[in-house]
């Protein structure tokens, strides 16, 4: 069934009830995406309001990160276990208090404190969202649907977030961004008490597995910290390499713990679909070469060509503006006609472009002429790559595992983005301090590591679309129009 705006009206109560709870639910999400950008524009008045070092200011960005990948698959699986709208309330009543505090702090300590408190929420929250929408959305066609408005939100958020954070803190102050979720938190909580069912969890007898869940999000939250630091310690530091050996083996522990139990917190049995396993690899590979454009490009733009950090956020409305057209508006007809591989290599593809157009971006780039075609190509890709990804990722998830595979999806991503930006900014960086010693002028040093790291990005985008033909195999779907009794359409 098409759920447009137009049949929602004289659609029955139950589905129209089931719309309504998507957009609540995705009301959560995008809040809580937003949150990881919205903070980057604000960092400068955040650093001269409280004092910040250069060092200690990382930390407002780190503190939240860590808790936030290390904590979305252990939330996923207590979804499944507890209940995952109860999980739901609970991640978003936490976020939503520890965005109070962040915007009432007068200290360094007190806002780092309530940002790690915020990413404690954010994880618990979001990892249960994407297995909700797929238990409410079990018909192919509805369900491609309500994935595209998942995936605009989840991949589009990071640029609205640029546009509201500079809107905010240039026209108010820093404190606003976080002021912002406390009646979105309050809103969302009512909207899903009352359109969102309360399924209940299988129980914690099936997977309470405790030292598991210990070992997984210290590993995870190890690894974070690990990645996040490699900026200013170096990949070859001892502190770099013995916390990332730490984090190797409890994850080594933890799986091979899970392949002996009955009761396993995370059941090996989801990575053996090729599609789950390979959506999940693919989505890491593109989200890392991804952050190149959003925000190397920022600081391209803010750095190297000047603009203020609400013409930041103007600049990406292009991108943002494509990706929720086609999320919202194509995406499940594509997905519908032609299977998610097929719609996900060309959106694969499109973005490696996009990523190689800005790697020829100059000094004294003009929008129009340097920035928008990349910036559209890179809308265009992400548009299409992401529900089709996320339709795979989730394909081979059972209604008592749905949690854990959105968990999974979220934690690929979140990996992916923190792994991606280390590389890249490491090697951006490397490249400027090298050009500076060959007696290049600030501006074309920076943009030369700015080139590199897009060129590095378009690699990683490259190996995920190498990885989408080799190990992804087609999915069956019904097309849009052969869902009222005509014969089911293979993708072939």
């Amino acid at each position: 069934m098409e759920a447009t705006a137009e049949n929602m009206t004289t659609a029955p109560g139950p589905d129209r009830r089931r719309w309504l709870a998507l957009y609540v639910l995705c009301a959560g999400m995008l809040m809580i995406v937003l949150d990881a950008t919205i903070v980057n524009v604000a960092l400068p008045s955040i650093q001269d309001n409280l004092d910040f070092s250069q060092s200690n200011l990382a930390w407002v960005v780190n503190a939240y990160l860590i808790p936030f990948g290390g904590l979305l698959l252990l939330a996923g699986r207590m979804g499944d276990l507890l209940g995952q709208r109860r999980l739901f309330l609970a991640g978003l009543a936490i976020f939503t208090a520890a965005s109070l505090l962040c915007a009432v702090s007068e200290s360094q300590a007190m806002l780092i404190g309530a940002r790690f408190v915020q990413g404690i929420g954010g994880a618990l929250a979001s990892a249960v969202i994407l297995g909700m929408i797929v238990t409410m959305f079990p018909e192919p066609g509805e369900q491609a649907k309500a994935i595209g408005v998942y995936g605009f939100v989840a991949s589009a958020g990071g640029s609205i977030g640029l546009l509201a954070g500079g809107a905010l803190t240039e026209a108010i102050s820093w404190h606003w961004i976080f002021l912002i979720n406390l009646p979105i938190g309050i809103a969302t909580a009512y909207g899903a008490l009352r359109l969102v069912e309360a399924r209940p969890g299988i129980g914690l007898h099936q997977g309470a597995d405790i030292l598991g869940a210990a070992l997984i999000t210290a590993s995870l939250m190890i690894g974070v910290y690990t990645i996040l630091g490699i900026s200013e310690h170096g990949w070859g530091a001892t502190q770099t390499l013995a916390l990332s050996a730490v984090s190797f083996v409890l994850l080594v522990a933890f799986i091979a713990r899970q392949a002996r139990i009955a009761g396993p917190l995370m059941p090996l049995r989801l990575f053996r679909s090729r599609n789950v396993a390979g959506a999940n690899v693919i989505q890491s590979l593109l989200v890392a070469g991804m952050f190149g454009m959003f925000f190397l490009g920022a600081l391209y733009l803010q750095r190297v060509l000047g603009y203020s950090a609400l013409e930041v956020g103007l600049a990406f409305l292009p991108a943002t503006i494509v990706m929720g057209t086609l999320s919202l508006g194509f995406s499940e007809r594509l997905i519908m006609r032609f299977g998610p591989r097929s719609t996900l290599i060309p959106g694969v593809l499109t973005v490696g472009a996009g990523l190689l157009l800005f790697a020829r971006t100059p000094v004294d780039g003009q929008y129009v002429d340097d920035l928008l075609a990349p910036m559209l190509l890179i809308g265009v890709g992400v548009g299409t790559a992401f529900p089709s990804l996320m339709t795979l990722a989730m394909s081979g998830a059972t209604p008592s595992d749905s949690g854990l595979a959105s968990g999974l999806v979220n934690t690929s991503m979140q990996v992916g983005g923190a792994i991606g930006l280390a590389v890249l900014a490491t090697l951006a960086s490397q490249r400027t301090d090298s050009q500076l010693a060959d007696g290049a002028s600030h501006l074309a040093a920076l943009n030369s590591g700015y080139h590199l790291a897009y060129l590095a990005g378009a690699a990683l985008v490259g190996i995920a679309a190498l990885v989408a033909i080799v190990v992804l195999r087609p999915a069956p779907m019904l097309a849009a129009d052969e869902q009222a009794g005509e014969p089911a359409y293979a993708e072939a």
